[in-house]
């Protein structure tokens, strides 16, 4: 067996240290499809077991995978975070004041927090769970949303106080507040929860 490099840059023979074989990663890749599916269709609580069979995997396997549902949930949200991603670069381009612009954002977020039913409560413990994958997700998104914080803070349309984390907690309670009424999210209630952030009062 040929020695080649590892990850930290240590000559090894270790064939375990290589990238993941093809069949590895189709099975990760089948997984979470499947979980995408069970998801939208049973919310979170979907069975794991349910998500294998239709994986066509074993449970062991998909608990090498996932160890966790929360491994899981956050595996299946990364494949919606790229679309966010694109979400806050075309807001970002657009000629908006930052105060709409940050509203946008906002709207973006409580829309990939209600993609699946019963998300804003793992989200929500993922915030007090530092490195983990999910509590990871959670926190590149208060970054973008710090992102877009920050001019509207600078312009004076914002209390200074006010952070990114702040305003990630008022959309997620939002889509909590909410979530028994999907066909009518936000009106005034979301309004109210959300515009806190303002130096003056928005019209309700």
């Amino acid at each position: 067996m040929s020695p080649y490099f590892n990850r930290e840059g240590l000559l090894t023979t270790d064939a375990t240290t290589r990238a993941p074989r093809r069949d590895v990663q189709r099975n990760r890749a089948k997984i979470i499809d499947a979980a995408r599916a069970a998801f939208a269709q049973n919310g979170l609580e979907a069975p794991l077991d349910a998500i294998a069979k239709a994986a066509g995997v074993g449970a062991g396997t998909l608990y090498r995978h996932f160890p966790t549902r929360e491994d899981l949930v956050a595996a299946v949200l990364e494949e919606h975070r790229p679309d966010l991603a694109r979400e806050a670069q075309r807001i970002a381009h657009q000629d908006h004041d930052p105060q709409r612009a940050l509203d946008e954002w906002l709207d973006a977020i409580a829309g990939w927090m209600r993609a699946y039913e019963g998300l804003p409560a793992p989200l929500r413990a993922a915030l007090d769970a530092t490195g983990t994958p999910l509590g990871t997700t959670c926190e590149r998104v208060i970054e973008t949303t710090s992102s877009f914080l920050a001019p509207v803070q600078e312009a004076g349309q914002a209390r200074s106080e006010i952070t990114g984390r702040d305003l990630f907690l008022s959309v997620l309670a939002t889509t909590w507040a909410t979530a028994a009424q999907p066909s009518n999210p936000e009106p005034r209630l979301g309004r109210m929860l959300r515009h806190g952030w303002l130096t003056t009062e928005p019209h309700l």
